[in-house]
């Protein structure tokens, strides 16, 4: 068959076979290519747009008729390989149990990506009025393509679901505004929201590796429709992240020469030409748009994703404050980037959880959610407004709104001779009451000690040891604690700092340290063991010329003491009894974040060598300038009300309650 002709799906016909045994029947560990092949009909088809582009479409139909089917959707930039009509995966759905419960599939190539029509834009504006055909944006792509389906395809029962993980979950959010009346349940897992602060940039600080080796391929323009992948322009010299961006790199202009990806890829080019928060970046944002949503909707994110933690935390309460009356639910758990549909979730680097965390996920929340509002089948799911997995004792919660409302909020201060408490400084401002360090961008604070040449996937739960012991890397922390602490909720670092310089960045590490005598998980490798491991809970950076607004940068004037918040995004972790709360404060994080070069400039990522500056920064901890941390904490006679008794820390899944729903 040729895949670049039109296909009408007027002129398809459906597969007429005897039905089969009741897919609901179906182990699905047996599902696998050859299986899918024996039970579902694959076509695959152009399904026209209001503005006459055709967006390519892969449609399986069980050859089962005994039932009718929803619809279950996933639209991708990624392509929907494997193309062919007697070509099939391997499974269908977010798992294999899906295929063998029974869905129509759809699969479906956005605008502009592999063989569909069109012209591709990353992170596609939204249109709120749509006066004309032209008119156009994912919204309205799936409107007709749900359209379309329905009146095309037989032997459905007129509902459909959408989900997806990463970019098909930014579609999948998309979709939600002014739906199609069809679409009643939506689940966007890993969403990106905002390109300033999911992905390529944290509060305007730009992650350099990610950025750079996903757009230097993803970015790459296509000649025509096409069935493979883009592939990488380029080889690398080094496997060694750290020393590519600082000793080949350099200055990243160099990123645009001929040597590397010259001005092929447009959207690298316009990161490096829009520094700032500007209209380029804010149309691109999906949050402010979440209106008129009125599909089931379950947003689904890890506490340690490393490309979309903003994400689903905003699209889930974006959605909650501008639709009170929508069936909204959010579910973290300690995953990395789509850890839920890519391991057993029971470690992450060296951090170790407890068996069965996705098989929680899976077997509690995901597939009946979706088989009772699509199907209207099994009975109705146990899934609370919030389903949160606390780390550091490692039980799955339900709360009936996040952030919870038992957790008060509390700050923690940083005091002299590193010390980190609860009490306000008392001193007033002395050169005594502040800490300084000299931050050098020729010689950054590595973000990891592995040798990669992209993002560590795993960076957000790694050991912080070699960290702790740098010059440049202001420690502070707590006395052992003498009971568990619980944080849920958003912690929002409060600074008053200083330079000597006109610019700097300002990370913020939070960290429980284990005891000396903490025996090795079963995730400890060797030659890192966890007693007296410094674990990452969280971390965030900000460019601090964005302290004030990220559209209106402002430098800073040397040597005057000026408030930088920084929100570090939500978390729910306990430092357990014996334990101690530990917090790194520095302004490099490489090559993580790109060099900043400490000399304001209006636009930072056309720097010079000669811009790269050795600077002091100075944290200031008086009683007039506290630094501090706000947090929410969980009192301990609130913290145990909400765990979810069908999991164990030890046993995972311990058993099935069949308890009413507010779902």
């Amino acid at each position: 068959m040729d895949l670049t002709r039109t296909v009408l799906a007027s002129s398809l016909a459906l597969a007429t076979t005897a039905p089969l045994a009741q897919l609901s029947d179906i182990d699905p560990a047996d599902v696998d290519a050859q299986w899918i092949a024996e039970n579902y009909t694959k076509r695959e088809v152009y399904i026209p747009m209001r503005d006459g582009v055709r967006l390519y479409t892969s449609i399986y139909e069980p050859k089962d008729r005994s039932e009718t089917y929803p619809f279950m959707m996933k639209r991708t930039p990624y392509t929907i390989r494997p193309y062919g009509e007697n070509a099939f995966p391997s499974y269908l759905g977010p798992h294999p149990a899906y295929a063998a419960e029974g869905y129509i599939f759809i699969y479906q190539d956005v605008r502009g990506k592999n063989m569909s029509e069109g012209t591709f834009v990353n992170m596609t504006p939204h249109v709120p009025q749509k006066n004309s055909p032209t008119d156009i944006d994912e919204s309205s792509d799936t409107y007709d393509t749900l359209e379309w389906l329905l009146a095309n395809v037989q032997n459905h029962n007129n509902k459909a679901g959408l989900t997806g993980i990463s970019y098909p979950g930014f579609y999948s959010a998309a979709s939600m505004i002014d739906h199609h009346p069809a679409l009643v349940a939506v689940s966007p897992q890993a969403p990106i929201a905002d390109w300033w602060y999911d992905d390529f940039h944290h509060h305007g600080a730009l992650f350099l590796p990610h950025g750079f080796n996903f757009l230097s391929s993803f970015g790459l323009p296509r000649e025509g429709p096409t069935q493979t992948r883009a592939p990488r322009p380029f080889t690398y010299p080094t496997v060694d992240g750290y020393d590519f961006y600082l000793n080949h790199v350099g200055e990243l202009e160099t990123l645009r020469t001929d040597a590397y990806v010259g001005q092929q890829v447009d959207f690298w080019n316009q990161i490096i030409a829009h520094p700032n928060y500007d209209e380029f970046w804010q149309s691109r944002n999906i949050v402010p748009h979440l209106k008129n949503v009125s599909p089931n909707v379950l947003t689904v994110g890890g506490w340690f994703d490393a490309e979309d933690l903003y994400g689903p935390l905003k699209i889930y309460a974006s959605s909650e404050r501008n639709n009170p009356l929508v069936n909204n639910k959010i579910v973290m758990g300690p995953w990395r980037h789509g850890g839920w549909a890519r391991s057993s979730g029971e470690q992450l680097g060296d951090q170790y959880f407890a068996p069965d965390v996705s098989e929680y996920y899976r077997t509690f929340i995901e597939q009946p959610w979706f088989k009772h509002h699509l199907k209207g089948k099994g009975d109705k799911p146990e899934v609370a407004e919030a389903t949160m997995y606390e780390t550091g004792r490692n039980y799955w919660h339900n709360f009936s709104e996040w952030p919870p409302a038992s957790a008060q909020t509390r700050s923690l201060y940083m005091h002299d001779g590193g010390k980190l408490g609860w009490t306000q400084p008392r001193v007033s401002d002395s050169p005594d009451s502040r800490d300084s360090f000299v931050s050098d961008p020729d010689a950054p604070v590595p973000y990891t000690e592995t040798v990669s040449i992209g993002m560590v996937a795993t960076y957000m739960t790694e050991d912080q040891r070699f960290a702790s012991r740098r010059p440049d890397v202001l420690v502070y922390q707590t006395d052992v604690l003498e009971e568990d602490v619980t944080i849920a909720g958003e912690i929002l670092a409060d600074l008053w700092v200083s330079t000597t310089g006109s610019a700097a960045d300002w990370v913020v590490k939070v960290i429980d340290v284990q005891p000396g005598d903490t025996p090795n998980t079963p995730a400890a490798t060797p030659g890192n063991p966890t007693a007296g491991s410094h674990y990452m809970v969280r971390s965030e950076v900000i460019r601090g010329r964005f302290r004030e607004s990220p559209s209106e940068p402002k430098p800073f004037t040397p040597n005057e003491i000026t408030k930088v918040e920084l929100p570090l995004q939500d978390t729910f972790h306990t430092f357990k009894k014996g334990h101690r709360i530990m917090v790194h404060i520095q302004s490099t994080w490489f090559p993580l974040v790109d060099r900043n070069p400490q000399t304001y400039l209006d636009n930072p990522y056309l720097a010079k060598a000669e811009d790269f500056t050795k600077q002091t920064h100075t944290v200031h901890r008086s009683r007039v300038h506290a630094s501090r941390l706000q947090m929410g904490v969980i009192p301990a006679d609130q913290r145990d009300l909400t765990i979810d008794p069908r999991f164990s820390p030890t046993d995972g899944i311990v058993g099935d309650r069949t308890a009413s729903s507010d779902d």
